[in-house]
């Protein structure tokens, strides 16, 4: 059979309001012109974020220095839009605040691009087309010490339970998985009391670009848990950074339970950094 052909990028986009792509903390210059420049995406309803969200970028980086020959240039949070209607799903301006103090005040490389949250749903595979776009067409890549350019490679960031919906039929499209998987690649998180062989054999045509990150320290906070807490009156501090639990705290977020008026409607299970 002959090879398929890659995917193609889709050129064409909706923005936000008052949209800009932000980059303050993407590096433009590599530190060695022997790797290959990534960026990291994590897309997920955050809904609050927690420190596990963001220890996930600290585990890839971890396992990106000491087993590729890849260089990190840049990682983004992206928050999906309040049409996905998942139960819980707090609405998108409160979500995007809250991962912009977490990245701003406990980080000093990761950022929030708002443009998936405050719009229309977006296929996670349009999302990663999206920073494809402005990374490597509208900022022009980045460069070697020497003055060349290089494309950046965008890749997906997410949890185990990610590749196990990946693995279930008729949960994802093929055209999307191929997209994905086969033009951008992914670095999935081991999660506590998940196994991903079995899951990982049945994408073994896109092995080559799934890259598996044990998790040495166990963590299960979930966003979901963290939800209950707040709703029992019980305290979250110390799961999350202490700027999104007074943010939580002076606008009382959390404290009803939303899944009556926010049932799911059935869309695609993309969400893969928990939720």
């Amino acid at each position: 059979m002959p090879p398929e052909v890659p995917p193609r990028r889709t050129n064409t986009f909706t923005y936000p309001p008052n949209y800009s792509f932000p980059h303050h903390r993407l590096r433009t210059v590599l530190r060695d012109s022997t790797k290959q420049p990534i960026v990291l995406v994590a897309c997920g309803s955050f809904s609050p974020v927690t420190y596990l969200h963001l220890r996930m970028f600290e585990m890839a980086k971890d396992y990106i220095r000491h087993h590729t020959d890849f260089e990190i240039v840049g990682a983004y949070l992206s928050p999906v839009s309040d049409q996905y209607k998942k139960p819980g799903l707090l609405n998108a301006h409160h979500r995007v605040n809250m991962c912009t103090l977490a990245a701003e005040q406990t980080s000093s490389w990761l950022m929030v691009d708002p443009w998936e949250a405050f719009q229309n749903y977006q296929r996670t595979a349009v999302v990663l087309d999206h920073f494809d776009f402005e990374i490597n067409t509208v900022l022009g890549g980045v460069h070697t010490q020497d003055g060349e350019r290089r494309d950046v490679r965008v890749m997906l960031l997410a949890g185990s339970d990610l590749i196990c919906t990946m693995s279930e039929p008729g949960v994802w499209s093929h055209t999307d998985l191929e997209h994905i998987l086969g033009r951008y690649g992914t670095f999935i998180i081991e999660r506590a009391g998940s196994t991903m062989d079995q899951a990982v054999d049945s994408l073994a045509r896109w092995r080559h670009n799934i890259y598996l990150v044990p998790q040495l320290i166990q963590n299960d906070v979930s966003s979901t848990k963290v939800r209950l807490f707040l709703r029992r009156g019980l305290s979250v501090r110390y799961l999350l950074p202490s700027a999104v639990v007074d943010y939580i705290e002076e606008n009382r977020l959390y404290l009803e339970d939303g899944s009556s008026s926010e049932k799911e409607k059935g869309k695609e299970k993309e969400i893969g950094t928990g939720g």
